[in-house]
């Protein structure tokens, strides 16, 4: 694991190569991606169902077997460990009360001379999720997509997720069940992005695609981009850490590696001004590698790209935290909100000793759907306005375009558009 100085004489060099952790080189998949969604665009459900046999290994007769049976899914529920069932119900009542809270409102103003404006919220009228599946299956992040578009009033809710050999993940399929959606397809990868962009005999076209997936998934969803609209190009998952001297090492340290198991390409960043506490970070980090079960990824990851900087003081390394913009970024200080003013760009910001990233990926509310790579500069999390779209509303009463008509039309003049002009000053006195 690298440790560096803030002082060091390669410091920039080693930082700029942080700052590029999350570049995903997609040209080496375009092809195979374009040449996936051209086909599914040309020939639909053949196209589809081809690819299905290819990638996921089973042999769909027809496209009505794609969807998977609303009873399935009941039965999965059905067969849920009683106390696992209650930690997913606890989880869904809680991020629904935090996405409710998000909801945009239309509004209207009159004004004096009667013009009337506002904006008019409304939902998509069809939203595509992409769920990770088979052996990778991730239930948190069914609830995280298709909550924030309940929420947000979305009609119809379409999922896709892969089944590799035809064999649904039951406790996705549970999930499904809980969150009340019944239009799953046993579809993957940049095959399932092009069948919700385009529509194939089985799968309605959708208006926004939103949800995690391998560099495949994240190359069709920005080529597809435009077509429909989707919610951001994630690459591999991330965490920062801000630390001193008050927080606990034995917890950062599995706090770092809580992303680390995710991927061999996940990064963990851990900016302290605190030499012992890197150095007694690092010996932790060691140790809980050797008891973790995907003890291979996450010592990979570790390796090839984390890293722990030493600052010279705190104010230093939440700079140097804001050119990261991470994921995920806990503040572990006795007084964490003293440094919230000076945090810029996070996806997600954990504050205190006792709020590990953790907690944010199931229970505590907020979306765990979070720009990585740097994106927090100017990316949000996934959530309601997603799924939900704004219209001008603007009506102008007579004595309102007598007033101020006569700008407008000059200003139409003025850049060569007539009939702009015309349009104005032919209902003028």
């Amino acid at each position: 694991m690298t440790i560096v100085r803030s002082s060091d004489v390669n410091f920039k060099e080693v930082f700029d190569e942080l700052l590029g952790r999350g570049k995903m080189d997609m040209e080496h998949v375009s092809q195979t991606v374009k040449g996936i969604i051209d086909e599914i665009r040309g020939e639909k459900e053949s196209a589809l169902i081809r690819h299905i046999a290819k990638f996921d290994r089973w042999n769909p007769s027809s496209g009505s077997e794609l969807r998977i049976d609303p009873a399935d899914m009941e039965a999965a529920y059905d067969l849920l460990d009683p106390k696992l069932k209650a930690a997913l119900h606890l989880a869904y009542a809680r991020i629904r009360a935090y996405h409710e809270k998000q909801l945009p409102k239309s509004w209207f103003e009159t004004e004096a001379n009667g013009t009337i404006l506002g904006q008019k919220v409304t939902p998509v009228d069809r939203a595509g999720l992409y769920i990770p599946g088979g052996k990778a299956a991730y239930p948190s992040s069914l609830l995280m997509n298709v909550i924030p578009a309940q929420v947000a009033g979305v009609k119809e809710i379409i999922v896709t997720t892969p089944t590799p050999d035809n064999e649904p993940n039951s406790l996705l399929l549970a999930a499904c069940h809980l969150c009340g959606v019944e239009n799953v397809f046993k579809v993957g990868g940049a095959s399932a992005i092009a069948a919700m962009a385009y529509g194939t005999e089985s799968i309605p076209k959708v208006d926004v695609i939103t949800g995690p997936g391998n560099i495949f998934v994240a190359t069709a969803k920005k080529m597809v981009f435009g077509e429909v609209n989707i919610d951001m190009i994630a690459g591999p998952s991330e965490i920062g850490v801000l630390a001193d001297d008050s927080a606990n090492p034995k917890h950062i340290a599995i706090d770092l590696l809580s992303q680390a198991e995710h991927d061999e390409m996940a990064s963990s960043i851990l900016i302290t001004p605190s030499q012992q506490f890197a150095d007694a970070c690092a010996i932790e980090i060691e140790a809980w590698l050797k008891q973790l079960p995907r003890e291979e990824i996450a010592r990979k990851s570790i390796e090839e790209r984390a890293a722990i900087i030493v600052t010279e003081t705190m104010e230093e390394a939440v700079a140097l935290m804001n050119e990261i913009a991470p994921e995920h970024l806990e503040v572990a200080t006795d007084n964490p909100f003293a440094l919230l003013p000076s945090i810029k760009h996070a996806g997600a910001i954990f504050l205190g000793h006792y709020t590990p990233e953790a907690i944010g990926d199931y229970v505590a509310g907020p979306n765990h759907t979070l720009p990585t790579g740097g994106t927090a500069k100017f990316y949000s999390p996934l959530g309601v306005e997603n799924f939900m779209k704004k219209s001008s509303i603007i009506s102008f009463s007579r004595q309102a375009i007598n007033e101020i008509g006569e700008a407008c039309a000059l200003i139409a003049h003025t850049e060569g558009l007539g009939a702009h002009e015309a349009s104005v000053r032919c209902r003028l006195d």
